[in-house]
C-alpha cells in the first residue's frame, strides 16, 4: 500500500505539472494571439504568474510532501528495498497524509475538474463529455473544460496521429484484502498489455526487444531482448543510417506509444475506446488522458491511506542473497512504460538495461525502416511557419518527453 500510494501520488504530481507548466504555455504562444480564447488562456497559463500555473505549483508541491512523509524525502527517494520498504508510517504519519491528499483532493475537483471525482467516472463517450461541458458552468470554467474548448478551437483533435498501437505495464498491484477494485484478472489497478486496430492482447514480456539500426550503439544482433542487450556507445557510422542516441523497443516487432492515453485505453475507458478507434490518437487525446487520469487514482490511493491504519502485515521480509538469477520490474511510472532488466551472475550484476517510456516513444527508425511513435505523429504535418513549428512542438510535448534518458552528444572534430 504504502509503495501503491507514493508511486501514484509521483504520477499526481506529474500528470498536473506537465499539462499546466509545460504543455499549455504553447498554446499562449504569440502566433495564436488571434483566437477568441487566448486572453483567458494567458490569463490562466502565463509562466508563474497565471492563476492556474501558480495554484498548480502551490498544490502540487504539497502533495509530494505525502512522500517525502512515507519515503521520507522527494525527489531521489530511497525507501523501497529488496523485501519492502525501510520503516511503517506512524498513525500521525497516516493521518497527515490523508489531510494533505484530501486538500489536493478538494482543490484537483474545484479548479481542474469542476466536478466531484465520482461525478465524472460516468462519462463513458465523446457524446457524454460534451453534455457534461455544458451542463454546469463549473464545467464550463474549469481547466478540463477549458482546454476542451480551446483545443478544439486549434483543431487539436487533427494533430499528432501515429501508429494507434499502445503499450501499458498496467497496474500497480492490488494488496490483499483490500477495498480497491482492480479493472484485471490479474489483481492490478489497471491491466498491462498492448492495444492495437486488431483490439487488446494480454502483456508478453518476451516479446519486448531493442532494435539500434538506427542508433548510435554497435552490436553484431542488431535486435535484441533486454536480458541479452547491450548499450555500447557507437558513434561511426559509415553507411550514415544512424542518427539517434535512442535505440527502438518493438513489442512484437511493433513499435508501441507509452503513456496515460495508453493506461486509459487498456482499463476500457469508454471515452477513449471510441475515440482512438474511430479517429486514431492525437495532442488532444493524449493531454486529456493525462488531465482526466487523477480522477481515476484519487479514491485508490485515499483507499490505500485508510487501510494502512489498520493494516497489521510486515513491513520488510527476509530475503536471501542471489548467486545466479534474472529479473525484471516493469511499472507504470508517470510517463508511460518503464521497464528493468538485470542479470546477476556469482553475485554480481553481469547486465543491466532499463527502457524507459520516453524510449518507447521517441525511438528512432527499426530495421524495417518503421518510424517509432512520435516520429510517425510528426510525418505529414503541415505548419504555418516553418521558422516556427509550434505544431511539431505540441505533438511532441503530448508524449511528455523526458530526453535525459537519450542524452545526444555533439563532439568538434
Amino acid at each position: 500500500r504504502l509503495r501503491n500510494v507514493t508511486l501514484l501520488v509521483e504520477q499526481l504530481q506529474n500528470d498536473i505539472r506537465h499539462m499546466v507548466l509545460l504543455f499549455m504555455p504553447d498554446l499562449i504562444d504569440p502566433i495564436y494571439s488571434g483566437q477568441q480564447l487566448y486572453s483567458e488562456a494567458w490569463r490562466r497559463y502565463q509562466v508563474l504568474k497565471g492563476e492556474t500555473s501558480l495554484q498548480a505549483v502551490n498544490e502540487t508541491k504539497k502533495v509530494l510532501e505525502i512522500i517525502a512523509i512515507l519515503g521520507g524525502q522527494w525527489p531521489h527517494s530511497s525507501f523501497m528495498v529488496p523485501g519492502g520498504v525501510v520503516s511503517v508510517p506512524t498513525a500521525s504519519d497516516i493521518t497527515h497524509c490523508r489531510h494533505i491528499l484530501r486538500n489536493f483532493r478538494k482543490w484537483y475537483e474545484q479548479r481542474i475538474l469542476g466536478c466531484k471525482v465520482e461525478q465524472f467516472a460516468n462519462i463513458n463517450s465523446w457524446q457524454d463529455l460534451q453534455a457534461w461541458l455544458v451542463e454546469m458552468p463549473t464545467h464550463h470554467k474549469s481547466d478540463l473544460g477549458f482546454f476542451i474548448r480551446y483545443a478544439l478551437d486549434l483543431g487539436l483533435e487533427k494533430l499528432g496521429r501515429g501508429h494507434d498501437t499502445f503499450l501499458s505495464y498496467g497496474g500497480p498491484q492490488l494488496p490483499e484484502n483490500t477495498q480497491v477494485n482492480g479493472r484485471s484478472s490479474n489483481q492490478l489497478l489497471s491491466p498491462s498489455g498492448f492495444f492495437s486496430a486488431d483490439g487488446m492482447t494480454p502483456l508478453d514480456p518476451d516479446l519486448i526487444a531493442e532494435d539500434i539500426s538506427s542508433s548510435f550503439f554497435r552490436d553484431d544482433e542488431p535486435v535484441r531482448h533486454p536480458f541479452n542487450g547491450r548499450t555500447i556507445p557507437d558513434e561511426t557510422d559509415e553507411m550514415r543510417r544512424k542518427y539517434s542516441w535512442a535505440k527502438a523497443p518493438r513489442y512484437n516487432g511493433r513499435p508501441a506509444e507509452t503513456g496515460p492515453l495508453a493506461d486509459m485505453l487498456m482499463a476500457g475507458s469508454g471515452l477513449f475506446l471510441e475515440q482512438v478507434k474511430a479517429h486514431g490518437a492525437n495532442v488532444l487525446f493524449r493531454e486529456l488522458a493525462r488531465l482526466i487520469r487523477p480522477a481515476v487514482v484519487l479514491p485508490a490511493i485515499d483507499q490505500w491511506l485508510d487501510e494502512m491504519n489498520v493494516d497489521d502485515s510486515p513491513f520488510f521480509q527476509g530475503y536471501s542473497k542471489l548467486v545466479t538469477a534474472r529479473g525484471y520490474g516493469l511499472v507504470p511510472a508517470p510517463r508511460g512504460a518503464l521497464g528493468h532488466w538485470v542479470t546477476i551472475e556469482n553475485s554480481v550484476i553481469a547486465n543491466y538495461q532499463v527502457i524507459t517510456p520516453t524510449a518507447w516513444n521517441a525511438s528512432p527508425k527499426d530495421a524495417g525502416g518503421v518510424h517509432g511513435p512520435w516520429e510517425e505523429a510528426i510525418r505529414g504535418t503541415q505548419v504555418k511557419d516553418p521558422q516556427q513549428p509550434i505544431e511539431v512542438e505540441q505533438i511532441v510535448r503530448s508524449f511528455d518527453p523526458c530526453l535525459v534518458c537519450t542524452v545526444h552528444v555533439i563532439r568538434k572534430t
